[in-house]
This record gives C-alpha cells, structure tokens and sequence, in this order.
C-alpha cells in the first residue's frame, strides 16, 4: 500500500510504499467520530500491447480534492495523487490480472487522521492507496443486474453531500441493500426526495435507452459524478455524428424507464454492467440482456481500455512512464 501524510496547513508528505498492514489509529481520531473520509475508485488494465495502464486517473484526482474541499481536509494535488496511484500499481504489477481477465482495482482513502475529540476537522490527514485484483462486479455467470427500484430510503438529498464520495454515503445504503439482495435483485436504484426521478444506484450511475435511440441519464447536483458516466457520455456525442443514437442528460422518471428499450450501470467497479430487469412494488420491466446499445458502448470501452483502439483522448496513463516527482512538487497549498 501507499501512504502520504498531513498535518493541517502543511504539505503532503511524500508517497511511500510499504506492507500492505494494519493503519494506527487513536479511538478519538476523526475519521472514527465524525465520519470525515473521502474515497475513489480506479482501475489499471493489462493491455493488448503489453502494457499496464491506469484509466482516467486525472479525473479521479480531480473528484478526490473536490470531496476534499467539501469535507474540509487538505486537497491532494494532482501530481500528487498521480504519483501515490502509480507507484501502488508498480508495486503489485504481478496482480493486474491478464488481458481480458479483469483489472487491478486501486482504492485511494482520505480521511481525517488526527486524535481531536470534538465536532471539528482534524489536525492530522492519511492519504493510502491500496489495491485488489477484480472480476465482474455482479458476479461470475450473471446476465445482468436486477434492480429494485426503492422509495423508503434516500441515498442523497438536495443540498447534501451526494456530490462527493463521501463515506458515509455508502453505509447508508447496506440495509436498503440487504433488503433488496433478500428479495432476490441485485441492488437498488434510488429516486430523489419526492420519488418523482431516479437517481442512482447504491454505487453506479444509471442510463436508459428508449425506443427513439435516445441514450438518457440523470443530471449531476445530487448523484456522484462517476468517470465511468462521463466516458460513456463523451463515447455518445462522438456516435451522434455517425449513428442514430442521441444523448439526453437531464431528469429520468420512473414512467421513462418503464417504457424504455435497455438500461445499464456504469462505475468503475461496476464497469457497464447490462440491467435485465427492474420492479417497484406496482410496476415491472424486462430488459433484453445485454441490449443492442449496451453491447456498442461496452465495446468502445474495452477496446480503450486494452488498447484495440487509438487513445485519441488520452485517457491512458502508464504508471511505469510517470515522471518521478519531487517533494518540492506537491507544494499545493493544504486547506
């Protein structure tokens, strides 16, 4: 694992790489009290050239000082982070796994560190970046996730934190979850306050195509935005030149999804993974699995990700090119 330290109104310490172990922690430190912990998620894949990239880590970095500010700890800059991410993926490059095979799934935490009882941000933060060798994120020999649509519990509200990744935005769905996998689906997708649109599921963002090829997902303000979203939103303009498919991103309602011809998840841990089927307590729809838009759009993905294609976007990233930085390099003013 990857560790950098902290101290409010200092520099980050820099990245260093040591046993994957135990973190030392007082009982009064922050993260344990009052919850001020951020995370990301991001992948490197083994690809059809023989090299180990990272996807899109740029905009990882980015969200992570985002939730940092909202949650007041110190950001991490973006050399920074490129540094932590690149050097946890030279140290455990015998687990990326083969090509086509899966990913090596890095997990960058940030949170508040320090031994300071009271409602207040900590004198002390942890940057670790920790990895783990992944498959498909609903299971081995599943067609496609099954989802229930819920309205007793809320994910996130307007004005909340469901922008960020926030820690504490996921515990809260564990029940909801628990419910859902008891009944048979997969997971849950959530709908906003008044039960009117939907909004994400406990941790992927959600699209819909209808029968007039119109790709549709929900807008940002209460829903995280994922990279795994915004690839797939960048992939849909490029096809409205070539293609009768069309993007629309904005309010989705339960009555749009009922009627429509596909959906699927995205997110980095998810991928994109087809949805074969979704019910409320009143209504139900089955979906062809994968649909034909979703099979499309998870091979633009993948032929990125291995390499098939030219990264004409330049969302690889060779953690064995990175430039080594030095510590004059992360003078990034703290919080």
């Amino acid at each position: 694992m990857v560790i950098s330290n902290c101290a409010a109104g200092a520099r980050w310490s820099q990245p260093v790489a040591e046993p994957y172990g135990v973190l030392p922690l007082e009982p009064s430190a922050t993260v344990l009290n009052y919850g001020q912990a951020i995370f990301e998620g991001l992948k490197a894949y083994r690809t059809e050239k023989g090299r180990i990239v990272l996807f899109r880590p740029q905009k990882n970095a980015q969200r992570l000082a985002e939730g940092a500010r909202r949650l007041l700890m110190p950001p991490v800059s973006t050399p920074l982070f490129l540094e932590a991410a690149c050097l946890a993926v030279t140290e455990n490059a015998e687990w990326v796994p083969p090509v086509g095979e899966g990913a090596l799934y890095l997990r960058p935490i940030l949170f508040g560190s320090g031994a300071d009882l009271g409602v207040k941000p900590s004198s002390e933060y942890t940057l670790c970046v920790y990895v783990s060798p992944v498959g498909k994120y609903f299971g081995a020999g599943s067609l496609g996730a099954r989802m229930q649509l819920h309205t007793d519990h809320h994910r996130a509200a307007p004005y909340g934190i469901g922008n960020i990744k926030a820690a504490g935005n996921y515990a809260q769905c564990f029940q909801a979850q628990r419910e859902a996998k008891a009944d048979g689906f997969s997971d849950v997708i959530y709908l906003d306050t008044n039960a009117e649109y939907i909004e994400e599921a406990a941790a992927s963002n959600f699209f819909i195509v209808d029968k007039n090829k119109v790709v549709r997902t929900p807008g940002l303000g209460t829903i995280l935005p994922g990279i795994t979203r915004d690839s797939v939103i960048s992939l849909v303009r490029r096809l409205q030149d070539t293609t009768d498919y069309r993007l629309q991103v904005g309010r989705v309602t339960t009555e749009a999804v009922l009627d429509a011809s596909e959906a699927f998840l995205t997110g980095t841990g998810a991928g994109i993974t087809p949805v074969e089927h979704i019910a409320s307590d009143e209504h139900s729809i089955d979906f062809a699995c994968p649909g034909p838009f979703t099979q499309l759009i998870s091979k633009m993905l993948a032929d990125i990700h291995l390499e098939r294609v030219e990264d004409s976007r330049r969302w690889l990233h060779d953690p064995f090119a990175q430039r080594p930085i030095g510590f004059d390099s992360f003078s990034e003013p703290s919080f």
